[in-house]
């Protein structure tokens, strides 16, 4: 009989011992058996313990209804986390509650604004989700709590999105009491026609931030600035509401939310709920030898195929399981992948696994959700987007097939799992991608580590610009507030430009100036383009026109809400992209060329032969083609593209290097553009790790000789203009950044570079060249100097 791994990697076990382990580990067990120990795909497997709960006493402040209304909803008796941040709330601090996923956060919101408007009977609220699924669930939610108890009644509660009627929301201007909706909306279909609104502002007690980590980044920045925004004109009504913002575990909630609203926010983040005990396993899926993907690298087995399989194993189990995949297509493969597997062993069983994605009606989410809890339905598998508002919890296993790019994000979809007083497990598959890597043969960097703080940045000019009009438009800006915002020099471009001007008492916005609809506060900057069903005519979103280059060139395969599509045109002038519905067995990668000059160093520190800056630069890149990529990781085949070249001013963090230091680690010169190259590769795999963006966010440059420094230099670049923090922070956290990007090609089993370490998937130059052992030499000199310097 083969052996398997169990209790720890230094101990073998036989399928014998199954009946002593605990169920995560027992389930594990059977994921493993008729695998061989030496091909064992697990790198580490910990055991975490049940966490006990610590109840409260129902608050003296809080108003009886709202008390017997979450009773009359199953909440005998609040958790400790619940009734503190509520009672923050309710003595007028800003708080925001970061604890677990499963914690019962909304309590902490719930009870102090039910308290408000049930005593008041001229409060209101507002709700801001990042997301319509969440936005609906917590409506919903609040709507069993107002019918829960008569004393409620007048309580009106009620959406304002996009989807709402005009008549509706008329209705919701002069009469709601709680409106719930996204920062999408508040910015331009409240906060643009605030006079329509002076009584809900007149009398707004609270502001309810959900799953305020969701806002990072662009987004982020904008949001924090619309919510500046808020505040401001709240006060101009005479109101000054209460945040309660509600967050996944990050690091150091406080200082993240307080950036987030521009007040100090206090900060709860013991958790007082329970979970029973959870197996976490790490598991790396093999090198394959009879596939390889681009210059004969080898590639892995891809993570939706591994997680089919170990779902299907599951369900054989009566676990209950949901497989968390990072695209809707992965999230349907995966389903379709485990019913295929089902078919052969238990043909009963394939009707109750399904995809779970976005784009379904709110009574099939419904119904979805209640096959699960009932059993009905044993698997799911879903994409990372819906792991806000997704109302599955306690179940027997959870599959993260890929790491969903921030720790925040694993814990949020690991947290799925752990029926009340029972054990679970939880697999991470390892995708094809340096930080998966290394987090992998790192776990405590995704176990022990504090998680990521929240990036943001609001005085990014081409953020802080565009807002500062909006602002102006709704109400003349002083002096002091302009000072506040930190946009002096952005306030003088704009008056330059005539989009602003000086009279007695603030500053006005040019008659024919519109600045809210010319903002995207999700990120894009610039034109937007449209995305359009050639046949039907159908919009089916909208895209910045800087990303429309690699991500809807003609030939791209396009995903929407689980339908697949492919770009039959690019319009860049009319700002109109044509997709077909297809079906295509591939996925396409956009390559792309860049070249980057320094504009304004920042920040600027040598470290004997190593020199760190941060910089304002001018980037200048051009999409030059595509990969074809089977599911497998197989390159099909690349095909050229005749793209316009674009320019970016953001910002960059940089490391130079001396001659010196290269021959001192034994890099020979004809080895410098190799070792330079793969190093950017995989340190733009590994920003993720210090900063809360996807490597889809930043980009890299490597050079042996760059003309604005005269050494070997290597660049990491904000993808978006002005930036959005992440060089930033990879600057700050330079050494435990550059640290885990060598470890992660040191660790890596593959003997020359593959996707998993140093290749890149947007690569303009075919991955070439790239050494990888000069990867490592070049990290360790230069990590070398900077502990020392």
């Amino acid at each position: 009989m083969a052996e398997f791994r169990l209790t720890d990697l230094s101990k073998a076990a036989t399928i014998d011992d199954i009946a002593e382990l605990s169920y995560g580990r027992s389930l594990l067990n059977r994921v493993l058996v008729g695998t061989p120990a030496r091909d064992d795909p697990l790198t580490h497997v910990v055991d975490l313990p049940a966490r006990i709960a610590q109840f409260s006493g129902w608050p003296v402040w809080a108003a009886p209804a709202a008390i017997d209304a979450l009773r009359e909803v199953g909440i005998a008796m609040p958790w400790s986390h619940q009734v503190e941040a509520a009672t923050l709330a309710a003595k007028g601090r800003h708080v925001v509650v970061s604890t677990g996923t499963a914690s019962g956060k909304s309590v902490a919101y719930q009870l102090p604004i039910l308290t408000e408007l049930s005593q008041n009977p001229l409060a209101t609220a507002l709700y801001l989700a990042p997301t319509k699924a969440l936005g609906a669930d917590q409506l919903r939610a609040t709507h069993d709590l107002i019918d829960a108890d008569d004393r409620l009644a007048d309580i009106a509660a009620i959406a304002y999105d996009g989807d709402t009627p005009g008549e509706v929301r008329k209705w919701a201007r002069d009469n709601a009491r709680w409106v719930f909706t996204n920062p999408d909306m508040l910015h331009i279909g409240i906060l643009c026609g605030h006079a329509r609104w002076s009584r809900f502002f007149r009398n707004l007690r609270y502001v309810v931030v959900d799953e305020c980590h969701y806002y990072r980044g662009v987004f982020g920045s904008n949001v924090a600035l619309v919510l500046r925004r808020l505040r401001r004109l709240a006060a101009r009504y005479g109101a000054d509401p209460v945040f309660v913002l509600a967050s996944a575990t990050t690091a150091d909630p406080g200082a993240a939310a307080s950036l987030l609203i521009g007040a100090e926010c206090a900060e709860v983040t013991h958790d007082g709920s329970p979970h029973g005990p959870r197996t976490i396993a790490l598991w790396e899926p093999p090198l394959l030898t009879e596939v390889t993907g681009e210059n004969g690298a080898p590639v892995r087995r891809a993570p939706s195929s591994e997680a089919a399989r170990i779902m299907a194993d599951l369900l054989v189990e009566g676990a209950r399981t949901l497989t968390f995949v990072r695209s809707r297509r992965g999230a349907e493969l995966t389903a379709l992948g485990t019913a295929r597997l089902l078919a052969e062993v238990d043909p009963d069983l394939v009707s109750r696994v399904a995809a779970y994605r976005a784009g379904y009606l709110p009574e099939d989410r419904r119904r979805l959700e209640a096959n699960l809890a009932d059993g009905t339905l044993l698997g799911a598998a879903t994409t990372n987007a819906l792991e806000l508002g997704v109302d599955i919890a306690g179940l027997d296993a959870v599959v993260v097939a890929g790491f969903p790019g921030t720790v925040a994000s694993f814990w949020q979809q690991a947290g799925r799992s752990g029926r009340r007083g029972e054990g679970s497990l939880v697999i991470l598959i390892a995708r094809d991608d340096p930080l998966d890597t290394y987090l992998v043969h790192h776990p405590a960097a995704l176990l022990d580590k504090p998680v990521e703080a929240t990036v943001t940045d609001p005085t990014n000019p081409y953020v802080l610009g565009p807002q500062l009009l909006c602002a102006a438009l709704e109400l003349p800006l002083t002096d002091d507030e302009v000072r506040e915002y930190g946009g002096w020099d952005v306030l003088s471009e704009l008056a330059e430009q005539g989009l602003i001007r000086r009279r007695g008492h603030g500053w006005f916005v040019a008659a024919e100036t519109k600045p809210h609809a010319e903002i995207n506060i999700r990120g894009g900057a610039g034109m937007q383009v449209a995305i359009v069903e050639s046949e039907s005519g159908r919009m089916l979103g909208t895209s910045d026109a800087g990303r429309a280059h690699a991500t809807l060139h003609a030939g791209a395969v396009y995903l929407h809400q689980g339908e697949t599509f492919v770009v039959d045109e690019l319009d860049l002038e009319d700002g109109v992209a044509l997709v077909r519905a297809a079906e295509p067995e591939w996925t396409t990668m956009a390559r792309e060329i860049t070249d980057i000059t320094i504009e304004d160093v920042l920040a600027d520190r040598s470290y004997g032969k190593v020199r760190v800056a941060l910089a304002h630069v001018e980037v200048t890149h051009q999409v030059v083609g595509y990969l074809r990529k089977l599911l497998s990781g197989e390159v099909l085949d690349a095909v050229e593209l005749d793209m316009p070249v674009q320019q970016l001013n953001t910002r960059a963090v940089l490391y130079t290097v001396t001659p010196e230091l290269l021959e001192h680690a034994g890099i020979s010169e004809d080895r410098w553009p190799g070792s330079l190259h793969a190093a950017e590769h995989a340190a733009i795999g590994l920003l993720p790790l210090v900063a809360t963006c996807d490597r889809w966010d930043v980009g890299g440059v490597s050079t042996a000789l760059h003309r604005d420094t005269g050494l070997p230099t290597i660049f990491v670049y904000d993808g978006q203009p002005g930036g959005a923090g992440f060089a930033d922070r990879g600057h700050a956290e330079i050494v435990t950044w550059l640290g885990a990007t060598r470890d992660a090609i040191a660790d890596c089993a593959c003997f020359a570079g593959c996707p998993s370490c140093i290749q890149s998937p947007k690569c303009g130059n075919g991955n070439h060249p790239l050494d990888k052992a000069g990867a490592v030499a070049l990290l360790d000199a230069v990590l070398g100097e900077l502990r020392t310097g």
